[in-house]
């Protein structure tokens, strides 16, 4: 991403500085205090990009809470790792490890520098224009950060912690909100917000884009009434995007998933990458790539797709084949033809959509260098326009009114006949075929819908039939969330619970 220019210490704002390249630069230059920072243009844009930085850990969205994403029916762990093992297996013995322990706090620190900027915007010496444009993207980021944290932990016994941002950083420890619609409610309010004052994505000069605009604060606002099952003002935001987005479906499915089409009109909020000098972003392309690349690159082979899967798509949808790969499948790797095999897939197969990057030749400039930071110049989605359409879809199935035309355009565009009195059962069919893989979360669907407990007492299958994965014991009463990382409740002397039965 371009945007990011110098970003200095400040009062517990991350270090760095970022050249056009993408060029990653430690230069500390002091520590002044919150007070005396906060005063020019140049310190608001430096501390608003701040926000940012997190997001480029690799494991922030590259596996991170995919590992949760992982529990469900679409996909298996591949690779053995106990902890993505245990969590898939709904074992409380993934707690306290590996990368699921941090991502309560990555996110956290991130609230922690939008508050920052929401705290002291009003004591910059600038335009309103440019105060709006950066608290509203501060609204953005608080609210993404929240409602990721909230639908992973917070159910109606507990929500998660909200800070006090108008006031400085507290040391004591903060509990729990009483329950996760207290969340959603502080979400949807910052929504809203932000959505005042964020400019649309046509307003914003190229060099900016990968900032939040208008139309993903409106998204996003679909997605938390959704969760909230607030069908009416989930349609509403949802409608909003469609009707003033300026937003449209891509032609062809598989393109969305190249980056020349990063910021296409199915564009909704992503996470960029580069692949030059120190490589940062999304490491899931990687993730997903056959473990060493047959001998080529170092992927890592993990999340390799099911059978049943595969098999949920229809015959002649076209999103099957640009998802999956299976064996006996050309494809293009490394500049080559070649015939899908596997040395490594439990199942058979492998994400396809990930893939584009792969096809030039490695030396091209599209993946790392650095196969042990598998990035790719893909800005991987965690939120596109398809969504939406199926979040309006949704929320008007659920109150009694007609979906055929949204559950349509998405058919239509998979080459897929029309539907007429579409059902509930026909959205989750086109969620899951339109959006798995992604970070739109398939078992987070399966938990919201009621239908988890179900699909988890079968097992899964790879390509031939055999069980690649046994049925699992899914407590709704319990696995409805995750459990808070032990790390959390110790450093807050028990101040946060862990969520009953973990």
């Amino acid at each position: 991403m371009k945007f990011f220019n110098k970003i200095l210490l400040v009062s517990g704002i991350s270090v760095m500085l970022l050249s056009c390249t993408g060029e990653l630069d430690i230069q500390p230059e002091g520590t002044p205090t919150e007070a005396s920072f906060w005063k020019t243009e140049n310190d608001l844009i430096t501390g608003a990009n701040a926000m940012y930085k997190p997001l480029f850990d690799g494991e922030f969205y590259g596996r991170g809470l995919f590992w949760f994403i992982n529990a469900s029916d679409d996909m298996v762990t591949g690779r053995a790792k106990s902890e993505a093992d245990n969590a898939k297996n709904f074992s409380s013995n993934y707690i306290a490890a590996g990368d699921l322990e941090t991502q309560w706090n990555k996110r956290y620190n991130v609230i922690g520098v939008a508050n920052r900027v929401i705290r002291n915007v009003d004591n910059i010496q600038t335009s309103q224009a440019t105060k709006n444009k950066y608290l509203g993207e501060a609204l953005f980021m608080s609210s993404r950060m929240y409602f990721e944290l909230a639908y992973s932990y917070g159910n109606e016994k507990a929500g998660v912690p909200i800070i006090d941002r108008s006031k400085d950083p507290d040391p004591n420890p903060i509990p729990r909100a009483a329950n996760v619609m207290e969340n959603y409610t502080y979400i949807v309010n910052d929504l809203k917000r932000a959505a005042e004052l964020l400019p649309t994505q046509a307003e914003l000069p190229a060099k900016d884009y990968g900032r939040p605009h208008k139309a993903a604060a409106w998204a996003l606002l679909a997605k938390v009434y959704l969760f909230m099952k607030d069908w009416k003002n989930a349609e509403f935001w949802a409608n909003e995007v469609m009707t003033k987005g300026n937003r449209a479906l891509l032609g062809n499915f598989a393109d969305v998933f190249k980056a020349e089409n990063n910021y296409s009109s199915e564009y909704i909020w992503s996470v960029p990458g580069t692949t030059k000098f120190t490589a940062w972003g999304s490491i899931l392309p990687g993730v997903m790539l056959e473990n060493k690349g047959w001998g080529e690159y170092n992927g890592w082979g993990y999340f390799q797709p099911t059978k049943e899967l595969f098999d949920e798509y229809e015959t002649g949808d076209l999103r099957r084949s640009a998802t999956i790969l299976k064996i006996g499948d050309k494809f293009t790797f490394n500049g080559k033809e070649r015939i899908y095999a596997s040395t490594n897939s439990l199942t058979g197969y492998q994400f396809n959509k990930y893939m584009d990057a792969f096809k030039y030749e490695l030396k091209s400039g599209h993946v790392s260098a650095n196969g042990d930071y598998p990035c790719t110049d893909l800005a991987v989605p965690i939120m596109r326009y398809a969504e939406v359409i199926l979040i309006k879809a949704e929320a008007l199935l659920m109150q009694g009114k007609s979906a055929d035309q949204e559950i349509n355009m998405i058919r239509v565009r998979a080459g897929l006949p029309v539907k007429n009195g579409c059902t509930l059962a026909d959205l989750k069919h086109e969620r899951r075929c339109e959006l798995a893989g992604e970070w739109a979360d398939r078992h987070r669907d399966l938990v919201r819908w009621g239908d988890a407990q179900a699909a988890y007492a079968k097992p899964l299958h790879g390509i031939n039939g055999q069980v690649v994965w046994a049925a699992r014991n899914f407590n709704p009463a319990v696995h409805n969330v995750w459990a808070v990382p032990q790390a959390e409740i110790v450093n807050s002397h028990g101040i946060i619970k862990q969520n009953e039965g973990w």
